[in-house]
């Protein structure tokens, strides 16, 4: 059957299957770190390129290119390069798109690795972020000059859950022929699709939604551009060497399985929380794009088929408060990452955002106070007294 006629939830099962030697109905694991040659002829085909085989798991492993493939078939993408961690993925990304010179508009809200990145690694190699809001129209025209070759942000963002309107950035990146790079990580292929409206790259940090069963780190990056895939990963990745174990890749296929299911539910218990806490007396403000008071909710709807399943909040108490609401959950743990069947907790200030200026944290969309619940996939009434129970104990 033509892969175009499938729907998203086969596609994360069946795509770019091929058939292996005992028939085994999971792909294999290929642990090898090295493919061998019938002749040098042989080999010499396969180096440049006149032939498609292996050579060294760092270059292309079997497990790890079914996942790029399967990967670029739910994102629209000509193929995929995969990584060790979405760290790996964004950096090398971001590396082979700019030089010492150039510069790079992001939003000013991005998870706290990513931001410490752009803001503190990359000038030292001559490489300078403008952090804007890229809600406001004017900020987004303002910062570009004849220096910028790439416009980065996530969406939703981490920890604000701001929603940016991807087609309207495109459009005017596309004016200055600058590169759109999308960070769809809590999205996930199954939510929204960058690719489709325009964007030219799209990355996911796999250990989260993708994997969801928080055990294998690895990222992954999609275009519809195979001459800057095989680019990324033979100029750079290769060279860099942050390449995903095989192991890695064959449970994040795994995972992929159950995506549409898992998102499903991701979606629903955080939509079921954020209206829970939206009419709580104990909480000042809540984040979450499903809500008809978000300020990009229209946007949301128009471009994700789904509102995701991470929820910020701000009790009206002080910080020592959130604290103690985040240790007197019994369900929820305290825990960076998102994605995983279990329900997790955190302060992003004080957790993965630290890099942030503590006193600056409101022009960047969040406070010392915010706290962020990535909701599991357990029954939503079990979740929702384990929250009602740890408000109560304030």
């Amino acid at each position: 059957m033509n892969e175009r006629e499938l729907q998203f939830a086969t596609l994360a099962i069946h795509a770019a299957e091929r058939p292996n030697e005992h028939q085994a109905l999971e792909p294999p694991l290929y642990l090898s770190s090295t493919f061998t040659f019938n002749d040098v002829e042989q080999a010499d085909d396969t180096f440049t390129f006149r032939r498609k085989a292996y050579v060294y798991t760092r270059g292309g492993n079997p497990t790890i290119n079914l996942l790029e493939q399967r990967l670029a078939a739910l994102e629209g993408g000509a193929d995929a390069v995969a990584f060790a961690s979405g760290m790996a993925a964004i950096s090398t990304t971001l590396m082979s798109l700019a030089k010492t010179g150039d510069e790079i508009i992001a939003h000013r809200n991005l998870y706290g690795s990513t931001f410490s990145l752009t803001e503190q690694l990359l000038p030292k190699y001559g490489i300078k972020t403008l952090f804007i809001d890229m809600n406001d129209p004017k900020q987004l025209l303002n910062a570009i000059n004849s220096k910028t070759k790439v416009i980065f942000f996530e969406t939703p963002t981490n920890p604000s859950l701001e929603i940016i309107d991807i087609a309207h950035v495109v459009q005017v990146a596309k004016q200055h022929a600058i590169k759109v790079v999308v960070d769809n990580t809590f999205a996930t292929p199954y939510l929204q699709n960058p690719l489709a409206l325009g964007a030219d790259i799209v990355i996911h940090s796999a250990t989260k939604y993708l994997c969801g069963h928080g055990d294998a780190m690895g990222g992954l990056v999609t275009s519809k551009d195979l001459d800057y895939l095989h680019e990324l990963k033979f100029s750079y990745l290769c060279e860099l060497g942050s390449v995903m174990s095989p192991f890695n890749a064959w449970l994040i296929l795994r995972g992929l399985k159950t995506l549409a299911l898992r998102m499903q539910q991701h979606c629903a218990n955080a939509k079921a929380i954020a209206e829970y806490l939206i009419n709580h007396p104990k909480i000042a403000r809540v984040y979450y794009p499903g809500l008809t008071s978000h300020p990009q909710y229209e946007i949301a709807k128009t471009q994700m088929r789904g509102l995701g399943g991470v929820v910020s909040f701000e009790l009206t108490d002080d910080l020592e408060a959130a604290k103690t609401f985040m240790e007197n959950l019994q369900l929820a743990e305290i825990a960076v990452s998102l994605g995983d069947a279990a329900t997790l907790v955190q302060c992003p200030a004080l957790m993965t955002h630290r890099g942030y200026p503590k006193e600056a944290l409101s022009a960047f969309g969040f406070s010392e106070k915010t706290i962020r619940i990535a909701a599991g996939i357990e029954d939503t009434q079990d979740l929702l007294q384990d929250i009602e129970r740890a408000l109560n104990l304030i």
